[in-house]
């Protein structure tokens, strides 16, 4: 327990007076007859991100942060206070605040159990430093001449590198403590290119919970960059589409954001305590397609939605939300969990010591079929396949989405034939989950560069499917996008 806490404590900067027994005094504090719970979460994190454009490093930025967050439970009501520093005093006064929502003094003695580690989904390391700064200056400068390389009609490259070391310990008043080391890394490359006086975009990017040689020893800085100006170029001789209802076939990986926004959200626990989510009420009942199985799935090892714990030290899990068509579970942190009378499904999750934790999800995706991709492709005599998205938005209550396509096929007779630009998918998402007609044997994760915004925070994910058959969508041309 002792060199568990030291090294968490030296990981966090933390102040040597605090040990476990102010600690515990700290959590005794925030406790009283009218609360139900409490707990503190103590976080540290250095970030570094670098960009470069017109083939010069134009940006290079350091950060370091440190806060803890408090909160404490009454029955529906939740109380929180933070600070984005550590010590006695700031602690005491938090304790003090986050209480005051039960209106109620007293307080109750804690004890901590030995500080445990979660079991490690990811290295414990600190990217920051896998690599030198002269390695990566030199990375972003071969991304820009590689791109560059590729095409003569790539005018501009913007090349964006990021880390993030993360450490994180979390202690309630059932006196668990835990703690965590989360690394991060991203890629993002953007490229525009120029023919004739049209110019178009593309973008290629992704990452891990891991290191900088992620990009540097798989070869995967290269193929970002070629998918940026191979999706521009296409954009070049892309066409405008024509409005209407048809068959649409998603490609494997990042098209799930789809799901992710027009169902995900819909089957986090808070929405469906409040009764507010298309979902809501509809547990063990038919929501979708017999085909689709659909989980969410924070254990996958290195991936960017994964963790060992979630932000309320609840160990990490593989949640199945929808089976075979049936709604079988949502997605819960401890407080929603405890008023809907059951626990916590490991889904916890925060931006940072400064916001209270809210279910969110990890790595969202369908489990595959049978069929072959090819085979669904064969099945369409008329429709669109969409292989790329660039953004969108969804209504939790109705399930309703609107989603713009920044790459996407017309398909004729079973064929892919011409790329189409300017189409959005527009639906409601229980609808198109009872319209999956097939699902292929190709499942496929993102590439890691998923965010996830929910009431003013955003935190990392990941979603992934395989090839799926939609037989009916309304697909918005120009006239929807513009």
């Amino acid at each position: 327990m002792i060199d568990l806490m030291k090294t968490a404590s030296e990981l966090l900067l933390l102040p040597s007076e605090l040990d476990y027994p102010l600690l515990e005094r700290i959590l005794g504090r925030s406790m009283g007859k009218s609360i139900d719970f409490a707990d503190l979460f103590l976080q540290c994190f250095y970030e570094e991100d670098w960009t470069l454009e017109d083939s010069i490093v134009k940006s290079s930025d350091f950060s370091i942060d440190r806060g803890f967050g408090l909160r404490v439970i009454s029955g529906e009501k939740s109380g929180f206070a933070f600070a984005d520093g550590i010590d006695h005093h700031a602690l005491l006064q938090a304790a003090h605040s986050a209480k005051s929502i039960a209106h109620a003094g007293g307080q109750q003695a804690i004890q901590l159990h030995p500080m445990t580690v979660a079991p490690a989904r990811y290295p414990a390391l600190n990217p920051l430093y896998s690599i030198s700064d002269a390695d990566k200056v030199e990375l972003l400068h071969k991304i820009d001449e590689h791109a560059r390389r590729l095409d003569a009609r790539v005018k501009q490259v913007i090349v964006n590198l990021s880390g993030r070391y993360d450490v994180v310990m979390m202690l309630n008043s059932d006196g668990e403590c835990i703690a965590d080391v989360r690394p991060l890394v991203n890629l993002m490359v953007s490229v525009v290119v120029e023919e004739n006086g049209v110019r178009e975009r593309g973008s290629g990017g992704g990452g891990e919970r891991g290191s900088y040689e992620f990009f540097t020893t798989q070869n995967h800085a290269v193929k970002y960059a070629e998918k940026a100006v191979r999706q521009a170029l296409l954009n070049l001789r892309a066409k405008p589409v024509s409005a209407g209802t048809m068959p649409v076939v998603l490609g494997p990986g990042w098209p799930a954001v789809l799901l992710h926004e027009a169902i995900g959200h819909g089957l986090e626990g808070d929405f469906n305590r409040k009764g507010s989510s298309a979902f809501s009420g509809r547990m063990g009942s038919a929501v979708a397609s017999e085909l689709c199985t659909i989980v969410d799935d924070a254990t996958l090892p290195n991936r960017r939605g994964s963790l060992s714990i979630d932000d309320e030290g609840v160990a990490a899990q593989n949640t199945v939300l929808i089976e075979n068509g049936i709604l079988k579970n949502y997605m819960l942190d401890k407080h929603n969990a405890k008023l809907m009378g059951t626990t916590s499904t490991g889904n916890g999750r925060r931006e940072s010591y400064a916001f209270r934790p809210l279910p969110r999800m990890t790595n969202t995706y369908m489990l595959p079929g049978n069929s072959d991709p090819e085979e669904i492709i064969r099945s369409v005599k008329k429709g669109l396949y969409a292989v790329d998205f660039s953004g969108g938005q969804v209504d939790i209550t109705s399930g309703k989405f609107v989603f713009s396509m920044s790459e996407a096929y017309l398909i004729e007779e079973g064929k892919l034939t011409t790329p189409v630009k300017g189409a959005t998918l527009i639906g409601n998402g229980p609808d198109v989950l009872m319209r999956v007609s097939m699902v292929g044997n190709n499942l496929a994760l993102d590439n890691g560069i998923g965010m996830c915004g929910k009431e003013g925070q955003s935190i990392p994910v990941g979603v992934g499917q395989p090839t799926l058959k939609i037989n009916q969508m309304t697909v918005g041309g120009l006239e929807f996008g513009s």
